[in-house]
């Protein structure tokens, strides 16, 4: 069977450094951070008083406030980025079958929000039972794809990937492999999460996993550096419209670069803790490279998985140098969490978008947020520390790792006839 390819077509974006594609990548290419004190509630008794939050953004304006309502922000912010990337695309959904066109969306929580708000009013209560009915469909993870459906008819393929922050390169993993074996014409894919509320930072801050840079947040995000001491806590959404390129071409469509690659592996090894080797990454990077059928010299720009953790950094370079060896130094990488934070089961969709822009712009956003180099680091690497820097980039990849060792690594491509 021949094997269809697949193009990106449209996008959208809500994140803490730009509510729009455009507003992000600006934010990304002049270095903007998004971390800042945490406003959605009151941080006086926890560990870490700041994150990655969106800003000015009203799901009451967006959607009608009795809308709004029924559905927990993470659907916010699916249907929020969605909207953008439909617009994007040029997509007039009563001249398409519908029925060939499916949405495949990552979360890594879901509805945490929703959840934390039922319990914690149960808990203030005399034990009678006084649960919102729309409890379970607003908490749910695979109600973000269902509300995407509903809203524009589309009847194809329709769930939720959930692998923690691996979750939305998942989601793009298995919508390009749908469209690539010729089983639908088009995918909305991609991931949000909301999960700045007191169970999201409380939760992480039990595990030691943020950063408690309270005294600096704008710099808390340090990947790659030697003072480097957690992650930042992120929010928000990206939309990636995936099509079959005749599907595409036929409908006049723009065409921002071909997804050509995906790869997939579990470390096998920890609950939290990657390999301290980097093999499960490795091995999803390179059956990345083996589904795309390219040499590992052709790539040029790596989007780094790059929490900013003591663990985790580390483990990722070695996979890359394990896999490019010699070219890794020719390779420029960079964190884009050093701005954004870390956006859990959406980071994969969102740092897509900067790769699939840095393709498109021949611009490569950078890692802030660096002070002092870590002697664990081969000097030769380019981290693309602090400054955007201009670069063709015909072929780039982008990583997402999670919890209970699921890696993930995407490959998109220049597009050309």
């Amino acid at each position: 069977m021949e094997l269809k390819r697949v193009v990106v077509t449209g996008l959208g974006a809500l994140t803490p450094i730009g509510n729009s594609v455009s507003e992000y990548w600006d934010g990304l290419i002049n270095g903007v951070s998004g971390a800042a004190p945490i406003t959605s509630f009151d941080t006086t008794k926890f560990k870490t008083k700041f994150a990655c939050e969106v800003k000015n953004f009203s799901a009451d304006a967006f959607l009608g406030r009795k809308d709004a309502r029924k559905l927990d922000p993470f659907v916010h912010y699916a249907l929020y980025a969605t909207d953008e990337a439909i617009k994007d695309a040029g997509l007039d959904f009563s001249k398409l079958d519908t029925s060939r066109i499916g949405v495949i969306w990552g979360s890594g929580i879901g509805g945490l929000k929703t959840f934390l708000d039922e319990v914690t009013g149960f808990a203030r209560g005399d034990g009678t039972p006084q649960i919102n009915p729309f409890f379970i469909p607003k908490m749910i993870a695979d109600i973000a794809p269902g509300h995407i459906s509903i809203k524009y008819g589309l009847r194809g393929p329709n769930f939720t990937t959930v692998s923690a922050c691996a979750s939305s390169n998942n989601a793009l993993i298995d919508a390009f492999t749908y469209i690539r074996m010729g089983k639908a014409n088009m995918f909305v894919s991609g991931g949000s999460e909301a999960i700045i509320n007191e169970a999201g930072i409380g939760g992480f801050n039990a595990m030691h996993a943020l950063s408690t840079r309270n005294d600096d947040p704008s710099t808390a995000s340090r990947p790659f550096d030697l003072d480097r001491d957690g992650f930042v806590a992120g929010e928000g959404a990206g939309t990636i419209i995936l099509e079959e390129l005749g599907h595409a071409i036929k409908r006049g469509a723009k065409i921002y670069a071909e997804l050509i690659g995906g790869g997939l592996s579990a470390d096998a090894y920890h609950m939290t803790a990657p390999h301290p080797d980097g093999h499960g990454a490795a091995f999803a990077m390179r059956e990345a490279l083996l589904d795309a059928n390219i040499d590992p010299t052709e790539i040029d720009y790596v989007n780094v998985h790059g929490t900013s953790t003591p663990i985790g950094d580390p483990q990722e370079i070695k996979a890359i140098q394990s896999i490019y060896g010699d070219h890794a130094f020719n390779i420029n990488i960079s964190s884009t969490k050093s701005m954004t934070g870390h956006l859990l089961g959406a980071a994969g969709a969102v740092e897509a978008i900067a790769t699939i822009l840095a393709i498109k712009n021949g611009i490569i956003p950078p890692t802030i947020n660096h002070f002092t180099d870590d002697p664990a680091f081969d000097p030769r690497i380019n981290f693309t520390f602090n400054q955007a820097q201009k670069r063709d980039v015909r072929v780039a990849q982008s990583n997402g790792f999670g919890f209970g060792g699921h890696n993930s690594s995407v490959i998109f491509k220049k597009y050309e006839d």
